[in-house]
């Protein structure tokens, strides 16, 4: 009997250089970017069909979802002139330099948006900078799912066709989240808002853990796999809440809850599968040899 191979580095040492983000301020940064785009572009939306109250709720629930990522973000570079250094230069071929030139300015247009929208000064400003700010929520909620899969890390690189929806419709629960809990409103758009987005997150975690076989297997052990479970149930619970209790206050917070949970649960999920995947040789070195043997040189 040959024994198991054993995939190792030269003197122990991983052969991808783990990324240096740290917890809790990456995660949150994902999660609080992505619920901020969300918000703004339903703000913007909903401001035009004539909702003020759902309007109103998006544009704050967008700046200090902004505001907050941008500090946790500075929090994790240690230093802020780190972050203003990334703004020195626009390179179209770098998702950082691209991330950093979408969130700054969102994160100006959220603030002056919800400024307007609590004091009542000047609304024709306050209402361009909404509109900008939804134009923008869209690359908000995406872009960093685009940012991990430019990586090397096994997990996040080999999933890019599925990350960006996944992180897509966790924004979009975790906006409606926000909406129906403090709307206490059921059974409007921001329940449907959640529905889309639990039905494109799911679709996109279940495809992308169908597809990547040995490369997807951090996504399945672990903390991380134990986080996306939860944040699987916790998904799957808020929308089925979200359709037996439509006219319910209480249930509305539930499900909003919920949803917010669940946000947090996946994305954390994603970042640390992507931290066990850089640690282990066999998530690099199996896949190529594969790929090595199927498309031979020559």
């Amino acid at each position: 009997m040959v024994p198991d191979a054993e995939f190792r580095s030269y003197y122990g040492r991983p052969i991808l250089k783990e990324p240096v983000w740290r917890e809790p301020d990456v995660p949150l940064y994902l999660v609080l970017g992505g619920m901020a785009g969300a918000s703004a572009a339903m703000a913007a939306v909903a401001a035009a069909a004539g909702r003020p109250d759902l309007a109103r709720v998006g544009a704050l629930t967008a700046a200090g979802g902004a505001l907050t990522s941008v500090g946790a973000l500075v929090h994790d570079l240690g230093r802020p002139e780190r972050f203003l250094n990334m703004l020195r230069v626009f390179k179209p071929t770098s998702p950082l330099s691209v991330g950093s030139w979408i969130l700054s300015p969102f994160s100006a247009l959220a603030a002056a948006s919800a400024g307007s929208a609590l004091t009542g000064l000047l609304p024709s400003v306050g209402a361009l900078a909404r509109g900008a700010a939804g134009l923008l929520g869209p690359a908000m909620c995406t872009y960093t799912a685009v940012l991990l899969a430019d990586t090397a890390v096994p997990a996040w690189h080999e999933a890019y066709p599925e990350l960006p929806f996944a992180f897509a419709g966790s924004a979009l629960t975790s906006a409606a989240g926000v909406a129906m809990a403090a709307t206490g409103d059921g059974g409007g758009p921001a329940r449907r808002l959640g529905l889309l987005g639990a039905g494109l997150e799911l679709a996109a975690m279940t495809r992308m853990d169908r597809r990547l076989g040995l490369v997807g297997e951090p996504y399945r052990i672990g903390r991380a796999g134990k986080l996306l479970g939860a944040g699987r149930a916790l998904t799957i619970a808020g929308a089925g809440l979200s359709l037996v209790g439509r006219r319910n206050r209480i249930v509305a917070g539930v499900v909003g809850a919920a949803y917010l949970a669940a946000a947090a649960c996946t994305r954390s999920g994603i970042f640390n599968a992507g931290l066990v995947s850089a640690r282990d040789p066999k998530y690099v070195v199996i896949p190529q040899r594969n790929q090595a043997t199927r498309h031979p040189a020559g």
